[in-house]
């Protein structure tokens, strides 16, 4: 204390407001920030002054020269200590003394607020997509077992019912799914319980299915698409942060957690860079980047952004949001050159501050007690978007799609590949076709010629009239050696005039 009483110490600073920075006052820089409230504290216990020294290129770590970094004006003892917030890494502690640990640092990802939620558009929402595979293998096996076990039952017990083909089964499955009725009507216990097992399955599907939609389509809750940092990686999302910093090292280092981005540095997916000021980094996550930075810098950032935003819309003035999970965590002190005394004499003084929660207080002064532009806005009077609806445009052009393709093959089949057929089959149509004139089938209307010949045409005054139970009928004879009595004077009688 006796030391340092009445003297100026050099302290050195980097900006990264709200935590430290600086600016500068009649040629003089003066100290802003978390950091120089504390060595305003320190200053006026042990009665010094300081002078700041600014490191050249606004680094932690890094640079040609030591006076690029911070860490390299404590290391090449230009300066008498650090008032910054600066990570306890493993490559500054071979560098630096650092103080006790004044605080968690959490680095999260900021990227621009989405316009819809990464949950999928509206229709495939209520449900992932493991359980709509499920879904739809459901649909494409059914059938065929049903087509199975009606076969199985027909083989081992004789009775009236057949096998339902596959076919008509698959169209009972496809008809169900929609909620529409069969025309099928099975005898057998067992093809019945096959039915209603499918039945109920689709009115429990469509119940969830419904329940879950209406609240997707309703509620305003957003889904992000990064959540974890890896998820920076698996999906190849463009990410800054500032060059030089403890994240730049932790990214680059084998061996830490996350040396496996280090990739996106290579391939140009992720860039750290060089800016005096946070600001300058909006404009690249305007552009679709994340921005990886500490917790308290991008908390004042959203919050000066949505200030400044006073004439828009309360709805449009949260640009920005932040994934739920942190990028990486901690630890942050203060820190000196190697064998430094300052050390031993603030260290009580910075214990004392820190368990009374000065540190906290001053990081969170300037903001509001509420969440600033949380993930879910709580918004009630959320309308439908076209984005909502766009699965809806894709099932009317893929179900059209399907439709002319099938006409196609029909087309294919009956004027190419039938023709062949049917000439084949021609010498043998010919000589049954007298007998099938006489067998038709019964559940269909008989057909013209079986009635009244092959292109005969029947003329009312070439008949005869007979009297049978006190009616007049025309007595008509047929192609086919039988008569036919028409009624004369009957209002039916005008359905088989000719000229009618």
């Amino acid at each position: 204390m006796k030391e340092i009483n009445g003297k100026t110490l050099k302290v050195g600073t980097y900006n990264n407001t709200p935590l430290s920075g600086s600016f500068r006052e009649n040629g003089s820089i003066v100290g802003l920030g978390v950091a120089f409230i504390v060595m305003d504290i320190l200053s006026e216990r042990f009665n010094f002054t300081y002078e700041i020294v600014e490191p050249k290129k606004n680094y932690e770590l890094g640079g040609k020269t030591p006076e690029d970094s911070l860490i390299g004006l404590l290391n090449s003892s230009k300066i008498d200590m650090a008032a910054a917030l600066i990570p306890t890494l493993l490559a500054y502690r071979e560098k630096v003394s650092f103080s006790i640990d004044l605080d968690e640092g959490v680095w999260v990802m900021m990227l621009k607020r989405p316009k819809e939620s990464a949950a999928g558009s509206g229709l495939l929402a209520p449900f992932n997509s493991f359980v709509w595979y499920l879904v739809l293998a459901a649909v494409l096996t059914f059938a065929p077992c049903i087509t199975f076990f009606t076969r199985l039952r027909n083989k081992m017990i004789a009775d009236d019912e057949g096998v339902l083909p596959l076919k008509p089964s698959f169209w009972f499955v496809y008809s169900a799914f929609l909620k529409q009725g069969t025309s099928l009507s099975p005898e057998a216990n067992t093809t019945r319980v096959l039915f209603v097992t499918w039945w109920l399955f689709m009115i429990l599907l469509s119940a969830f299915y419904t329940a879950n939609l209406t609240a997707f389509l309703t509620l305003s809750k957003f889904t992000l698409a990064i959540e974890y940092p890896r998820d920076l990686y698996s999906k190849n999302y463009r990410w800054i942060s500032a060059a030089g910093s403890s994240v730049e090292y932790t990214v680059k280092t084998e061996g830490e957690d996350l040396y496996y981005l280090s990739t996106m540095v290579a391939n140009g997916r992720a860039k750290f860079l060089t800016v005096r000021n946070d600001l300058g980094f909006l404009d690249s996550v305007k552009r679709g980047a994340v921005l990886v930075k500490e917790q308290t810098v991008v908390d004042h950032l959203m919050y000066n952004d949505y200030i400044s935003k006073k004439d828009v819309e309360e709805s449009d003035r949260c640009t920005y949001v932040l994934a739920p999970n942190a990028f990486m965590k901690k630890q942050r002190a203060f820190a000196y050159p190697m064998g430094s005394q300052l050390k031993s004499l603030f260290d009580p003084t910075l214990t004392q501050i820190f368990q009374s929660g000065i540190l906290e207080f001053l990081k969170r002064k300037d903001l509001p007690s509420t969440k600033i532009c949380p993930l879910d806005l709580q918004s009630k009077d959320r309308k439908l978007r076209n984005s909502d609806l766009i699965m809806t445009y894709m099932v009317m052009g893929v179900g059209s799609g399907i439709a002319v393709a099938i006409f196609a093959a029909e087309i294919v089949f009956k004027r190419y590949i039938s023709v062949k057929i049917h000439k084949d089959k021609k010498t043998k149509k010919t000589s049954r076709q007298s007998k099938k004139s006489r067998d038709y089938d019964d559940t269909r209307p008989p057909p013209y010629d079986s009635l009244f010949g092959k292109n005969s045409k029947f003329n009312v005054e070439d008949t005869r009239k007979k009297m049978i139970n006190g009616r007049e009928y025309y007595v008509f004879e047929m192609g086919s050696g039988g008569q036919r009595l028409i009624p004369v004077r009957a209002p039916s009688s005008f359905l088989y005039r000719s000229d009618k």
